[in-house]
């Protein structure tokens, strides 16, 4: 299993569409491309942001994991004068998970991070995908807040590098 850098989105469009389709069903507009993704070359592919693949020789395509600048839009969370990526984009393959992939994309993810001076990373993920706030907290990662507004139920988290 091969994890690279990805430089252009259409490597990994298809992926992250199915990805996105599996986790959130109708909870998102599918045929909406999010803003990161629009602007994949800005927030990704130059700057301080950043996405990796896991690719398979055979199966191709199995996981994925991104950073970029956070930029505040969480009102209610003050990370002061701290270097802040957030991590985004994690998914892996249903049939690859529990294999430690997912481990080892986040590890891509710190040593970038680190390199670039960030201190901390902050991520949320949402109580409806199994096994994430705890596979978050096995990484090192705290919740900061939990929101209560349905349906996404926001759970909110840091972890200092």
């Amino acid at each position: 299993m091969a994890i690279a850098p990805v430089h252009r989105l259409e490597a990994v469009q298809d992926f992250l569409h199915t990805a996105r389709q599996q986790m959130f069903g109708t909870l998102v507009d599918l045929q909406q491309t999010p803003a990161d993704l629009q602007h994949f070359e800005q927030v990704y592919a130059a700057g301080t942001g950043g996405m990796w693949a896991a690719r398979h020789p055979q199966h191709g395509m199995v996981g994925s994991i991104a950073y970029r600048a956070y930029d505040g839009r969480f009102a209610q969370l003050d990370f002061g004068a701290l270097r802040v990526v957030e991590v985004v984009r994690l998914f892996v393959a249903p049939v690859w998970r529990r294999q430690g992939l997912a481990v080892a994309l986040l590890d891509h993810v710190r040593q970038h991070a680190v390199a670039q001076g960030v201190q901390l990373l902050y991520l949320h993920t949402h109580p409806f995908l199994p096994g994430a706030l705890e596979f978050w907290q096995q990484q090192g990662f705290q919740v900061v807040q939990r929101e209560t507004a349905a349906p996404w139920h926001t759970i909110h988290m840091q972890c200092a590098l």
